[in-house]
């Protein structure tokens, strides 16, 4: 983690808003960023990660990006931990895209949000 983020109080909801920035900038760089929406139906998925009715990527351009943002500009609690890193390690496994900055940037996002109030 860089100089950008201690992982505590106000700092860390800081980080944290600075790596979901890092995260959407990647998912485009990488084009993995979509401009069509997901279904109403795709978006109540119950499944973790709504691997039943989105890519994974697709889950956290439409999912986990807006609810992250709406936690920190609302000032709500945040989950108490965080394990994305390991899905998309495992999503990324046989890709041929080079994501190793993206695994990292969500390493350091279930870090922050993990350890941060």
């Amino acid at each position: 983690m860089d100089a950008r983020g201690a992982g505590d109080g106000r700092n860390g909801r800081e980080a944290i808003a600075l790596r979901l920035m890092d995260l959407e900038a990647l998912l485009r760089q990488l084009l993995l960023w979509s401009d069509e929406s997901p279904s109403r139906e795709a978006l109540s998925s119950q499944q973790p990660f709504a691997v039943d009715q989105l890519p994974f990527e697709g889950w956290l351009q439409f999912i986990f990006l807006p609810k992250m943002h709406a936690m920190l500009d609302d000032d709500l609690p945040l989950p108490e931990t965080c394990a994305v890193a390991a899905m998309a390690e495992t999503r990324f496994l046989e890709s041929s895209t080079s994501v190793n900055h993206l695994l990292k940037v969500l390493r350091e996002l279930d870090t922050l949000i993990s350890q941060t109030p």
